[in-house]
């Protein structure tokens, strides 16, 4: 793993966050919530106009949920995420003064907020690390070995990634994951015959 580490490392030197949120945490929330099941590419494209109508935390807060709900409405179960999104940012507002939480706990009791968007925002925003299991990484490091292709519990996932990825390089780890999955280890077809890590990899062996 050390080495797979090291090899994205080399691919994917800047490790970006695919989520164009411009610095500002409460927006890298808002842009996590809208990701579930729809592309981070769309997100983007959506909260150009979520953030020039709501530029602030507080004009989201602020915002009439069915205006909210027919902006974020392409990124799908757009009542659910707009109602959270909202929610969220009254609380972040109202009880943390305007600044989203740098911990677990308080993270995870923001509507919308689970494991893998707060380990998101603390390894992003604060530099704490931590291992974001999203479908990227299920299925590759699946497919690494680091645990059966048939596991998809993202608790599970982050559990065991955590003890074998230093907490120092677990968020840029996780940005490299995900480009390499668009780029490489895609979902379906995965380019093995092609990818950089073929050697390193258990899932090269079943495609043949």
């Amino acid at each position: 793993m050390a080495e797979i580490g090291e090899r994205l490392r080399e691919l994917y030197p800047e490790a970006l966050c695919a989520l164009e949120y411009e610095g500002e945490p409460w927006k890298l929330m808002v842009m996590a919530r809208l990701s579930a099941q729809c592309t981070d590419a769309r997100v983007n494209i959506v909260c150009k106009s979520l953030f020039a109508r709501f530029p602030t935390l507080d004009a989201l807060a602020d915002g009439e949920l069915c205006e909210i709900e027919e902006i974020v409405r392409p990124c799908g179960l757009y009542h659910t995420k707009a109602e959270s999104i909202k929610a969220a940012c009254i609380i972040v507002r109202d009880k943390f003064g305007g600044r989203v939480p740098d911990n677990m706990d308080d993270l995870l009791s923001l509507p919308g907020v689970g494991r893998k968007i707060a380990n998101l925002l603390l390894g992003d925003i604060y530099g704490k690390g931590g291992i974001v299991a999203d479908t990227h990484c299920i299925r590759i490091c699946g497919r690494f070995g680091m645990y059966s292709t048939d596991m998809k519990d993202p608790a599970k996932t982050e559990a065991i990634m955590s003890e074998l990825i230093p907490l120092a390089e677990q968020s840029d780890f996780c940005h490299r994951i995900v480009q390499f999955g668009r780029d490489v280890c895609t979902a379906r077809s995965p380019k093995c015959p092609e990818c950089p890590l073929r050697e390193l990899c258990e899932y090269k062996d079943k495609t043949k």
